[in-house]
């Protein structure tokens, strides 16, 4: 019992050391305070973009290159232009982002540039784009996230996200109520607009137009009219001349170009041409999935009531 006794008295002495020593260490790594040392570092968040994929970016995003247009004017539009530190040659609205260090255009970027500007994420607005730069950057630490918005609900949502990404959470809620607001409002309305048949028009020759998987489609929906391409295949098909001919739009909404400023012949005998139903759009608002698609669906809207 006495040797037991001894042997517990022993640990315990041992014991009594060893933890007087740890915190003799602990005061010299900590300074003075016997308190445990707070660990410190770069914070990370683990974010998901619109495909789903895992991006590990900084706590605090400074500084972001934008790749597609309807991406810088949505960064802008949330209030975060300050942020980018380069964009694409495509990149013309707002006015600002003409000031912005150029990149290459949306489907080759200039990699080694993007690299030298020391972005902390680079956005994107299509999964094509990643392969070819997707690896390289990555090697950099610079992380690269997908916005695919495919419709009006997405694009809005698109915005309060960057509102999240980038620190500016409530003049990003601000804006995408508001455009929901003047989106429910046009949708209320009730006017000769409803149904009426629209054709737009992309580009004349060769005719392309808008098919079931292109944002626009819906964009004619919410506007009040009914788009007569909307059971055509893809996203932005091509016209055989037979086929518009036979379609007879009520209205022809032409995307604003040097070479689109004209129906095409095909389409001489629609009722839109005879009655002189024929409108011009910016091309740039019914091409970027972005918050000025709210713009075209009113302009929609003004056409289908005249």
């Amino acid at each position: 019992m006495r040797s037991a006794d001894f042997g517990m008295r022993n640990f315990q002495e041992l014991r009594r050391r060893v933890l007087s020593g740890l915190m003799i260490v602990g005061v010299l790594l900590g300074g003075c305070s016997t308190e445990p040392a707070k660990m410190t570092g770069p914070v990370f968040a683990i974010v998901k973009d619109d495909l789903g994929r895992s991006v590990k970016l900084p706590g605090k995003v400074e500084r972001v290159v934008s790749l597609a247009p309807s991406l810088t004017e949505s960064i802008f539009a949330v209030g975060a232009g300050g942020r980018l530190v380069g964009v694409t040659t495509y990149c013309n609205y707002p006015d600002a982002a003409n000031a912005k260090e150029k990149v290459g255009d949306t489907q080759t970027p200039n990699v080694e540039r993007i690299v030298a500007l020391k972005p902390d994420v680079v956005f994107v607005s299509t999964a094509s784009q990643l392969e070819a730069f997707m690896q390289t950057l990555e090697h950099q630490n610079i992380a690269v996230y997908v916005m695919d918005a495919k419709t009006i609900a997405e694009a809005i949502d698109d915005l309060r996200t960057l509102g999240k990404l980038l620190g500016v959470e409530n003049s990003a809620e601000s804006l995408a109520i508001s455009l929901e607001e003047r989106v429910r409002k046009i949708e209320s309305h009730e006017g000769p607009e409803a149904g009426q048949r629209v054709f737009i028009q992309i580009s004349n020759e060769p005719l392309f137009t808008i098919g079931k998987d292109s944002f626009l489609t819906e964009l004619i929906q919410k506007a009040g009219g009914s788009s007569v391409t909307a059971d055509v295949p893809s996203a932005y098909p091509k016209l055989s001349k037979e086929t518009a001919s036979a379609m007879n739009p009520n209205v022809i909404i032409l995307s604003d170009s040097e070479d689109n400023r004209e129906p095409n012949a095909a389409l001489k005998n629609s009722v839109a041409v005879r009655t002189g139903r024929v409108y011009r759009i910016n091309a740039d608002i019914i091409s970027r999935p972005g918050p000025r698609l709210v713009d075209a669906i009113e302009q929609i809207a003004e056409f289908l009531r005249k």
